[in-house]
Order: structure tokens, then C-alpha cells, then sequence
């Protein structure tokens, strides 16, 4: 299990991979970035990346990647409000114009978890009870490709092949296999617009050769 209590969250680049993979899969599994869960800037800024996860119904989940370490952030709207200065109490200062601008400002913040090169621990603040849905959104950073076919299975449904998600094909991403046409056409029987998957790889920063 991994939450904001069992912090057993892979190590920064492992879980940059996964970031990068599960935003792949959705860049194909949906081509419309509204519907997506989980999308991939390697570009946010000119040091730093970024993942997003948001459900569509107000829970976010944001994560800065840059060579000091990785923060997290999450915001589950049903659960308790917290102060944000406890949950981001000796949060490294590297991470305070994230944390404190925008967009995690006018997101909101339930549970923030972050870790950086001095130290190879995640971290979380005071924290006084663990309500805060943590569970469920960090559950994909298991490393497993079946935790997310079974979540993808349900969450686009009817988007991919009648046998289903093929976890040959999950793993192969998970790993870093560069991306053909014919691993895309084992997940979805067509692709709509070609060009458009192209632009989400280069902005996910994930390797293809589609020729």
C-alpha cells in the first residue's frame, strides 16, 4: 500500500518512469486531453517536469520533477480541510514556488509529499490524522502495469481492444520500449490522428518511431 501514512513511494527516477508511461497510455487510450486522468510535461519549465492526475470531479494530483527531487501535491475535494502549513512544514524551499504559486495555490492542497537529493526519504509534514485519499491516488506508483489496466479497464471503457489492455504491451511502456504503430494497435484498433499522439510523446518526452 502507498499513501501519505506508508510512504512507500518508488525512488524519484522510477517513479518519473512510471509518470511518463501511465501518461503515454492515456494520450492513447484517449486523444482528447480533457479526458484524459494523468498527463506529462517534460517541458514545464526550463528545469523542471511535470505529471498531472485530475478525476474530473475536483481531485487533483500535481508533481514537480527537477534535479533537487520531486514534490508532490494532492487535493481530495470530499476530504477534511487541513492547514497548508502544516502539511507543507519543512517542505524544502527549492519547492516553495510550487507549492505556494500557482496552479497548486488555487488547487488546494490535502496531503503534499516530496523528497530530494540529500536525502533519499520521502517526507511528509505535520500531519495530525491520514484522511486524505492518498491511497487511492498514489496507488498507480505501485510499478505494476496490471494496477493500471485494471483502473484503465474501467475508467475508458469500450476505448481500447475487444480482448482487452494487453499487459505485454503495458509492461513493454513501463519499460521504456519505444513506441511503433503496431504497439499501439495491440491497445486500440485505430488511431484517429496520428500527428496529435506524435505531439503528446514529444511533450511527454517518451520515444517512438512510428515510420
Amino acid at each position: 500500500m502507498i499513501s501519505s501514512k506508508e510512504l512507500n513511494i518508488p525512488n524519484q527516477n522510477k517513479l518519473q518512469t512510471i509518470c511518463k508511461a501511465i501518461s503515454v497510455l492515456d494520450a492513447i487510450l484517449s486523444q482528447e486531453w480533457q479526458f484524459r486522468y494523468y498527463s506529462y510535461n517534460k517541458n514545464w519549465s526550463d528545469s523542471e517536469e511535470f505529471f498531472e492526475m485530475r478525476n474530473g470531479s475536483g481531485d487533483q494530483m500535481l508533481i514537480l520533477f527537477n534535479q533537487n527531487g520531486c514534490v508532490i501535491n494532492g487535493f481530495a475535494h470530499e476530504y477534511p480541510y487541513r492547514e497548508k502549513e502544516k502539511l507543507t512544514k519543512n517542505v524544502p524551499v527549492i519547492f516553495d514556488e510550487f507549492i505556494y504559486g500557482e496552479p497548486v495555490n488555487s488547487i488546494g492542497t490535502t496531503f503534499c509529499i516530496w523528497i530530494s537529493k540529500d536525502d533519499d526519504k520521502w517526507k511528509i509534514g505535520q500531519v495530525e490524522d491520514f484522511d486524505d485519499n492518498s491511497q487511492e491516488m498514489l496507488a498507480v506508483f505501485d510499478g505494476e502495469p496490471q494496477t493500471y489496466i485494471d483502473w484503465a479497464t474501467e475508467y475508458f471503457d469500450e476505448c481500447f481492444i475487444e480482448t482487452g489492455i494487453p499487459l505485454e504491451t503495458v509492461n513493454d511502456i513501463y519499460n521504456g520500449k519505444t513506441l511503433t504503430k503496431k504497439m499501439i494497435l495491440t491497445i486500440v484498433d485505430e488511431l484517429e490522428d496520428w500527428e496529435q499522439l506524435e505531439n503528446d510523446l514529444n511533450e511527454i518526452g517518451y520515444p517512438y518511431h512510428f515510420s
